[in-house]
């Protein structure tokens, strides 16, 4: 038998966990039914259940969020995979997942992180993000044109901008002229933008008190497409202003060996995006019945 033959589809499996703006009220019963104490933190954490507040801000969703997909992934029966790789937020649930992180700490993370954008984006004024359908070059364009950060590389035809209220009107304009697909996210800021930067400070000084732990398998930042450090905390912190190159993030999972992806996070929005970045790749219902392990 060839060494083909003797690999484990698992070998070949990569989990991706979701950033926000995939917020789903519903999957707080997933959470109850497989992680009840993180759903108890989380409500502790943020002053109220975030489930039932999830709508009203970053410093509920992500929370919810974070809880959603480990529970997602619990409930996919925890597989050994090849590597992991979450999308903004989505990086914390990832190195909970693989073991880097205690879960009730990356919540804690997640939480803390959620609140810090929250207060950022408040205080820089009214803002958001602006996903915009074409080539990179053009989203560069209106980016720069209109003083926009480019924000979420998330596919080869789909980038985000983040900025200013009036910068997003203008983009949003000059995109429709142009017969571009453009949409409002469901965010209350500019994030990965200059406007996070007063969060950089108090989030790398919450970091600093976290334990890390060497992953079971690589963990791919979507800031930077390269695996976590074995100190991951100067990349989570540099997130928050950087930019996520997703299709470079899953590109680099394809180099690594991914052969099949799953998206555990509520909505399966990441799910919908591995086929407009890779070839000749399958993408797993994030269900335990029917994942190959």
């Amino acid at each position: 038998m060839g060494a083909a033959a003797q690999t484990r589809p698992s070998d070949e499996l990569a989990v991706l966990f979701p950033g926000q703006g995939v917020g789903d009220p519903e999957a707080v019963e997933l959470v109850r039914a497989r992680l009840p104490e993180l759903l108890e933190l989380a409500a502790e954490l943020a002053g109220a259940d975030p489930f039932e507040r999830i709508a009203d801000g970053t410093r509920y969703a992500q929370p919810a969020i974070y809880c959603a997909s480990l529970a997602g992934f619990e409930e996919l029966g925890r597989p050994e995979a090849l590597a992991f790789a979450g999308h903004s937020l989505g990086e914390i649930a990832s190195l909970a997942a693989a073991g880097a992180v205690d879960p009730s700490d990356g919540l804690r993370i997640a939480a803390e992180r959620g609140r810090l954008m929250s207060e950022a984006a408040e205080a820089a004024g009214p803002g958001g993000m602006l996903a915009v359908g074409g080539d990179r070059d053009a989203a560069l364009e209106f980016a720069e044109h209109a003083g926009l950060a480019l924000a979420n590389e998330n596919s080869p035809e789909q980038f985000v901008l983040s900025g200013p209220e009036a910068a997003l009107e203008l983009a949003r304009s000059e995109a429709r002229g142009r017969g571009l697909r453009v949409k409002r996210l469901a965010v209350a800021g500019a994030f990965h933008s200059t406007d996070m930067e007063p969060a950089v400070e108090p989030f790398a000084e919450h970091l600093a008190g976290v334990e890390f732990d060497q992953p079971s398998a690589p963990v791919i930042s979507g800031a930077t497409a390269t695996p976590f450090e074995a100190d991951p905390r100067p990349q989570l912190v540099a997130s928050l202003t950087n930019p996520v190159r997703w299709t470079k993030t899953m590109r680099r999972l394809r180099e690594l060996g991914a052969r099949r992806f799953c998206d555990v996070g509520p909505g399966r929005v990441l799910a919908k995006l591995v086929p407009r970045i890779l070839d000749e790749v399958e993408v797993e219902p994030a269900r335990k019945e029917t994942i190959r392990v």
